[in-house]
């Protein structure tokens, strides 16, 4: 279970070294989880009535139990294949999405926050981004499919609004 290595798009040239380092990163299961479970996590710490900073950093703290338990599992998984050095550094760039993805939405909630949002609002503001971002690897996805451009953006819609409505959903069942 390699980790690593883009896929080329089809018809295309080889994958670029940044394209191959994206797409260890974001285009993995670990990145699209992380960026759902952040955001059901902002929007559970602003109901307990804290400030934006507060609830920013709540929400990365338990992100990062989400990390290194991936981190651990992905580690376990692969150290069959591969000596135990390389598993770790595997999960690690398998992984490591799940933290890269959340700053878009992390900012926005910041900025929002400095702004004069309450946690509430800007957790909305946060999760709008989180959709956004979302729709972006939705897009990427098809695009790397070969698909229209039509399709393109129903499947980056079809995304967003799919794991926007993941995301609420797990807030609501907390």
């Amino acid at each position: 279970m390699s980790t690593t290595g883009a896929l080329p798009v089809p018809g295309g040239e080889p994958p670029s070294r940044w394209q191959t380092w994206f797409d260890t990163r974001f285009r993995t299961p670990a990145t699209i989880y992380g960026l759902i479970v952040y955001s059901a996590l902002l929007m559970m710490m602003s109901d307990h009535g804290e400030d934006v900073p507060t609830c920013v950093l709540e929400a990365f703290s338990t992100l990062i139990v989400f990390f290194i338990a991936h981190l651990f599992a992905h580690t376990l998984a692969d150290h069959g294949e591969h000596p135990l050095g390389t598993a770790i550094r595997n999960a690690f760039a398998h992984s490591s999405g799940m933290l890269y993805a959340v700053i878009p939405a992390t900012v926005a909630m910041l900025i929002a926050g400095l702004n004069g949002d309450d946690a509430d609002d800007a957790s909305v503001w946060a999760l709008i981004v989180a959709t956004i971002t979302l729709g972006f690897l939705g897009w990427l996805a098809y695009s790397r499919s070969g698909a229209p451009r039509w399709a393109r953006f129903v499947g980056a819609f079809a995304t967003a609004m799919f794991g926007g409505f993941i995301a609420l959903l797990e807030y609501a069942s907390h």
